[in-house]
């Protein structure tokens, strides 16, 4: 069973009545008596305590003792009471679809798990249940694992079609959906955190000077530029690098001193970077290029600017190899980061 998650992210599935209608005969649910209960949302670490609900006594009791003993089997990396919570021939679906059948499998499961992950915690949070005459009851909720202290939590959702038996209610099927919470603006941005810093090109024809940071809510990357050609007046941009999550695509924004501006979209390639960038330029023409970010090291990368077009006219292709500038003597060295740089000002 695949229970600690991580992927990037997943959608809330909702299959109780599907399940509902593969355990019941046909016509059963015909004039069956549905009792809902919502229970209020929760932290993690009270998920095994219930607020008040408009419920029976019985109906309360029995989701807070299954909740109860469901949290203190798996936190005692306890096979067969997590396989004993399950009716006989019932079933376990994870997030990919296997299906374990019977208290066998699904002990044999769990047990491998409690090998690979024996300081695993898991916690639940019930969101809503409800029973279907007096010996079914479908529940939904959120269960939460961390393989171990400090790990990241694996967060999926559940639905629960549980059986009464005596005065128990086994789990008849369980099954789990894939519910990672989304990436923050700034985890999509940590391939680019080798760009923090400041950045020298050195050559015949000009200098360029590039400095990165962070933002302040950590939320973009931001760069500012100088470029010197001759005696011509310094040209400066400002560029903000930042997460589309409607697009799953890391964008940039320039801006020239010269009142022009860009916009990039970046695509990860093996060794760097690729950029499609489109310009505006100040007199109104138009210009668009393909750009390559080749990372050599953690203090070189090549920058290659290839199907260049300004103002509907082709300009040649450039290269531009760009060094970490080293620090000032006196002051403390700059921190070396670890991830992979994708975009520096886009050329145009």
């Amino acid at each position: 069973m695949n229970v600690v998650k991580t992927g990037l992210r997943g959608g809330r599935q909702r299959a109780e009545w599907l399940l509902v209608a593969a355990l019941l005969p046909a016509g059963a649910l015909v004039g069956a008596e549905v009792q809902s209960v919502v229970v209020p949302a929760k932290a993690p670490e009270t998920a095994a305590a219930l607020a008040d609900v408009a419920a029976s006594p019985e109906f309360e009791g029995m989701i807070r003792r299954e909740m109860e003993s469901t949290v203190k089997s798996f936190n005692a990396a306890d096979a067969n009471g997590m396989a004993t919570l399950f009716m006989e021939k019932g079933e376990l679906v994870d997030e990919n679809g296997n299906v374990y059948t019977g208290r066998a499998e699904i002990a044999a499961v769990f047990k491998a798990f409690f090998e690979k992950f024996p300081k695993a915690v898991m916690a639940m949070e019930v969101t809503s249940v409800r029973s279907i005459g007096d010996s079914l009851a479908v529940e939904e909720g959120v269960r939460q694992i961390t393989a171990e202290e400090g790990a990241a939590e694996a967060q999926m959702r559940y639905v629960i079609v549980r059986d009464k038996v005596g005065d128990k209610w086994p789990i008849a099927s369980y099954r789990e959906f894939a519910d990672d919470p989304a990436p923050t603006a700034q985890e999509m941005l940590e391939p680019l955190a080798f760009l923090v810093g400041d950045w020298v090109d050195e050559s015949p024809e000009g200098h360029t000077a590039i400095s990165y940071r962070w933002s302040e809510d950590g939320n973009y990357i931001l760069g500012d530029y100088v470029l010197s050609v001759g005696g011509q007046p310094e040209a400066k941009s400002s560029q903000r690098i930042g997460w589309d999550p409607v697009e799953g695509v890391l964008r940039s924004w320039t801006f020239d001193s010269d009142g022009g501006f860009s916009h990039g979209e970046w695509t990860p390639i093996d060794n760097g970077w690729v950029a499609k960038t489109e310009a505006t330029m100040p007199d109104a023409s138009t210009a668009s290029a393909t750009v390559m970010f080749m990372v050599k090291d953690q203090d070189h990368f090549v920058v290659r600017s290839t199907d260049r077009i300004v103002a509907g006219g082709e300009e040649p292709d450039f290269e531009l190899a760009i060094a970490r500038k080293p620090p000032q003597p006196g002051t403390a060295a700059a921190a070396t980061p670890a991830a992979t740089p994708s975009a520096v000002p886009a050329a145009k």
